[in-house]
């Protein structure tokens, strides 16, 4: 079977693509000299076109002599036409230029908290972005405050209030380079030369946050989660962290939502513990069965310090997050951005700004639920069918969900023969710091990835754990 992926949203015409897919794979000796290539119906079904884009492309290879046609038997790739010096350097370069890589080593990755990029608003965006170079005022150009500009702070403080229950006022909020910065900063606020902070964390958790915390210089005392979120039953006050992390609206990377009862249960426990709680909102927007749950921070503003970004929403290009800050801690917070990087880029605040006022910003959320819900879907559906003794966790939100074969431990060989088969998941068990709980769970992201890709995917998945069992 030869299969890769085509792009529609492209400007490219997909004869271009398809072309483009086979010389690659010519030149660089993934297609051997006498190889017989598919029929162009054949092809066509494979890759998701007409049967003309396949002979226009099939053409255009045979005038240039990659191919060559033996009457009766089929079209086969011609002697000569293998290119040894080059072969490296398209290995190295993943798919070529104009053409997207499900990702950059090769094969089909199942990353998490990876957004559609296709799906970027690049037409209202760009609209807006000039609107706002023409007629900002020059004032715009020139420093701006730390906490961030004023036009997006307002809004902010709006929506978070009407979507996930914040209750805080605009001068609370001070707009980051990224969630990564605002964790950061959080961090410092609670280390010092002679005690650095001491932050409980989920466990497992994501292992860009668990890195965050140690360049500040924290200490992490992990917390156990299961299919709810972290257990609160397991925080104990004789470990007096300074915070505690969580993620309560889609746990990264088991997938749970918090309920209320542990929700309060947590809040009680900063109260007499006399820390504060980060509520890192990952994934509050996508949620696919039932109504989003509200914010830890509405329960108890003194006490949560919360963070969200905007790059799982729109694009991790921008670079922009937010933390909402107890009133106590403003001023400070604001210092340490100032000597941080001075402050977020101005024109693009304006410009988001803009764009969540001017309503697009529902908009686009509301488009990306549906896409991620059939993602979600094609996901599911591929593996009931490939690997039907699959448990699936943490499915009701998000852009992932974590698989458990029963089975099945995902060790290192394993993982191995996986990605030789081009496909790319995620141990839990790499993102835990207790080892040994989560050996025979993966994570699956489906953002980024077309339901075509998926179901492809998921097909080299469950072959290749097959063969490795």
């Amino acid at each position: 079977m030869l299969w890769f992926p085509v792009d529609r949203t492209s400007s490219k015409a997909l004869t271009s693509q398809v072309y483009d897919q086979l010389r690659q794979r010519i030149l660089s000796n993934e297609l051997i000299e006498g190889a017989k290539l598919p029929s162009s119906r054949e092809l066509a079904s494979q890759v998701g076109v007409s049967r003309n884009v396949v002979l226009e492309a099939y053409d255009r290879l045979l005038a240039e002599g990659y191919l060559e046609v033996r009457p009766q038997s089929g079209t086969y790739v011609a002697a000569g036409s293998f290119f040894p010096s080059a072969a490296g350097e398209f290995h190295r370069g993943g798919a070529p230029a104009g053409l997207p890589s499900s990702n950059p080593r090769g094969g089909i990755d199942f990353r998490a908290a990876h957004p559609a990029a296709d799906y970027f608003p690049r037409v209202v965006w760009g609209r807006l972005a000039k609107e706002v170079c023409m007629h900002t005022p020059e004032q715009a150009f020139g420093y701006s405050g730390a906490e961030g500009t004023a036009e997006l702070r307002h809004v902010l403080a709006r929506y978070l209030s009407q979507a996930r229950g914040v209750r805080c006022r605009p001068d609370q909020i001070v707009v980051t380079s990224g969630a990564t910065q605002a964790l950061h900063l959080i961090t410092e606020l609670f280390s010092s030369k002679d005690k650095p902070a001491r932050i409980a964390v989920e466990d497992p958790v994501t292992d860009e946050m668990r890195t965050i915390f140690a360049y500040a210089g924290a200490s992490l005392l992990p917390i156990p989660v299961d299919d709810k979120g972290i257990r609160t039953d397991a925080l104990s006050l004789e470990d007096r962290p300074d915070l505690v992390f969580v993620l309560p609206s889609h746990q990264f990377p088991l997938g749970g939502t918090l309920p209320i009862q542990r929700r309060i249960q947590l809040i009680e426990f900063a109260r007499h513990a006399d820390c504060f709680i980060i509520e890192d909102d990952y994934d509050s927007e996508f949620t696919y069965e039932g109504v989003p749950v509200h914010s830890l921070q509405g329960l108890d503003p003194e006490r949560v310090i919360y963070v969200g970004t905007f790059s799982k929403i729109l694009s991790p290009a921008l670079r922009i997050g937010y933390a909402v800050l107890p009133d106590r801690f403003i001023e400070r917070y604001r210092t340490l951005k100032w000597f941080a990087d001075r402050h977020t880029p101005t024109l693009e605040q304006l410009i988001l700004s803009r764009f969540m006022e001017e309503g697009y910003f529902d908009r686009h959320i509301r488009r990306m639920r549906k896409i991620y819900r059939k993602r979600r879907e094609a996901l599911v559906s591929a593996l009931r069918l490939h690997l039907p003794e699959a448990r699936i966790l943490g499915q009701s939100a998000g852009m992932h969900l974590v698989v458990e074969l029963p089975d099945v431990q995902f060790t290192e060989a394993l993982m191995t023969r996986i990605q030789a088969a081009g496909v790319h998941v995620y141990a839990v068990e790499h993102y835990a710091l207790v080892k040994g709980n989560h050996e025979r769970q993966i994570v699956m992201g489906y953002g980024g990835l077309t339901p075509e890709v998926i179901q492809e995917g998921v097909a080299r998945l469950a072959e290749a754990i097959r063969a490795g069992v």
